[in-house]
């Protein structure tokens, strides 16, 4: 199997752009996603990364920011066994920069067990989430990069008809760039390239 071939993505309308494996499709070719959301996913692998615009946490601390999304992320996906395996400190990002005055970037990795779509807890997979915060303050919102990578497949998920049950196999293994470098290069390559966007 060929590398990936990483380029960089126009998102919310040329507005924004970043940089990931062309191995991920626009899932708004398949389905409605909402406005304020860019997802993509390869579908082969069940892995996805999800872009999102929200209003800014002004009561969330900087240095918690992650991983409080994280836990957000975690109740709202009704998710079992929620773990954080790892927090960064604050870092700035000069590449995402507004009137002089850098984003705040914290990330977080933790490890989950959430079901597919409307499927139940008997579906749950065992899945790593890697959740970037970029704080833009100056324009009152926190941006989220998300990424799903699953390391158990349950039988009972949709999943398991695409990518086989059970553990899944690591994506160097198949000639793909694992979810984490993936991730890391989505995150130091975000640029917001017309700020009225915002």
């Amino acid at each position: 199997m060929p590398p990936d071939i990483t380029y960089q993505h126009p998102l919310f309308g040329g507005k924004i752009s970043c940089t990931f494996p062309n191995r991920f499709q626009d899932v708004s070719d398949i389905r409605e996603v909402p406005d304020h959301q860019e997802v993509f996913a390869d579908p082969n692998r069940d892995e996805s990364l999800i872009i999102e615009l929200l209003e800014f946490k002004s009561d969330v601390a900087d240095n918690e920011s992650a991983v409080w999304f994280l836990h957000d992320l975690a109740s709202e996906e009704d998710a079992e066994g929620t773990l954080v395996i790892e927090q960064s400190g604050v870092l700035e990002a000069p590449g995402v920069t507004y009137y002089n005055t850098p984003a705040v970037v914290t990330t977080a990795v933790g490890q989950m067990a959430i079901s597919k779509g409307r499927q139940g807890r008997e579906a749950q997979n065992i899945v790593k989430v890697y959740l970037a915060n970029l704080r833009l303050k100056e324009v009152d919102t926190d941006v989220l990069i998300t990424a799903y990578e699953p390391i158990v497949i349950n039988p009972l998920s949709e999943s398991a008809v695409t990518v086989g049950a059970g553990v899944a196999v690591p994506a160097a293994q198949v000639g793909c760039t694992p979810m984490d470098e993936v991730f890391k290069l989505a995150v130091t390559s975000f640029r917001v390239l017309d700020w009225s966007l915002f």
